[in-house]
């Protein structure tokens, strides 16, 4: 399953100055794909040496697969799978320590808003939209009495679920630090123009000698846009409510308030800015279960973090800093 919705990648908006702009949109573009976290990660490289894009092509998928391998809920031999099996994982990657460290700050900062162990309430939103219906109360009692990111242990020696029954997702955050350290990777590698699509976006330079542009689907018709902007050099992920609806009326979806044991009812996608894709990613989540006045607050606070949301009436809300909308 992809649970972030599809942002559609177009070139050719934001044209830069003259020099600059000559420069990138000389070199040739080169592209890569590869599977994980349920999709197709995509990347888009220009560079002036076909050999050396397609090392930093293998490169930065290869980083990708390894975050995959490390925190796949699906995947028997991922640590996050044993750790959801056995509730106890010793001597963890330390890949895997570094997003669990970046998961408490976030659930810290949004006041349990963003929670990585509400894995047994989407599991329960889960199998009752697979009879026709949302869960029933008792079911959501139950599946909140496993939530709570304090009982959440991790350090060098292990990581520990310290109730019974306790299971995590890195779902919220997994695709947007493979997205980083495969911007790394390129960069390592030479490369000054990229992007790569991991479900959330992190850009490098410039596309054609313009700058890279995407576009933000309308919650209610993914064919179309309801936005479109030049990024800027930050680092952007959507999460809405239409990515994994478990009703057709969108009210129950994968998106679930630790508080409550519910979708939050009051936006319908929410897109982030920020400088890395692991806090675009985390926040994205975060800001659709705080809602759009809480979540433009926070936002405000967040060096580097903008923001455009769209209620359930289709009324976007853009933050200041967040880029120029296209037409």
């Amino acid at each position: 399953m992809r649970r972030r919705s599809f942002i559609a990648a177009a070139l050719g908006i934001g044209v830069l100055p003259g020099a600059v702009r000559a420069a990138a949109a000389e070199l040739p573009s080169f592209t890569g794909a590869g599977l994980a976290f349920g999709t197709t990660v995509g990347v888009i490289v220009r560079h002036a040496d076909e050999t050396a894009a397609r090392r930093a092509i293998d490169a930065a998928l290869a980083i990708v697969a390894q975050v995959h391998r490390l925190m796949s809920i699906y995947d028997p031999g991922s640590e996050v799978f044993r750790l959801n099996r056995d509730g106890v994982l010793a001597r963890p990657d330390p890949l895997l320590l570094a997003v669990l460290r970046h998961a408490r700050d976030l659930s810290r900062l949004t006041r349990g808003g963003f929670d990585v162990t509400v894995q047994p309430l989407w599991q329960a939103g889960r199998l009752a939209a697979g009879e026709g219906r949302p869960p029933s109360a008792r079911e959501v009692e139950r599946a909140r009495s496993l939530v709570g990111w304090q009982d959440v242990e991790a350090n060098a020696q292990q990581v520990l679920l310290r109730r019974p029954g306790m299971r995590i997702t890195l779902n919220g955050l997994a695709q947007g630090y493979a997205a980083d350290l495969a911007l790394q990777a390129l960069r390592r590698h030479g490369v000054a123009h990229a992007l790569l699509d991991a479900g959330e976006f992190a850009p490098q330079g410039e596309a054609d000698g313009r700058a890279w542009t995407l576009g933000v689907p309308d919650p209610r018709d993914p064919g179309r846009l309801a936005a479109a902007f030049a990024l800027d050099g930050r680092c952007v992920a959507t999460s809405g409510d239409y990515a994994s609806a478990f009703t057709p009326d969108y009210r129950h979806h994968h998106i679930v308030d630790p508080a409550t044991g519910r979708s939050p009812p009051g936006l319908a996608s929410v897109t982030v800015l920020a400088p890395t894709a692991l806090e675009a990613d985390g926040l994205s989540t975060a800001f659709m279960v705080l809602g759009a006045r809480r979540a433009h607050t926070l936002a405000a606070r967040l060096p580097g973090v903008d923001l455009l949301t769209i209620d359930k009436r289709g009324h976007l809300w853009r933050s200041p800093g967040f880029p120029r909308l296209l037409s």
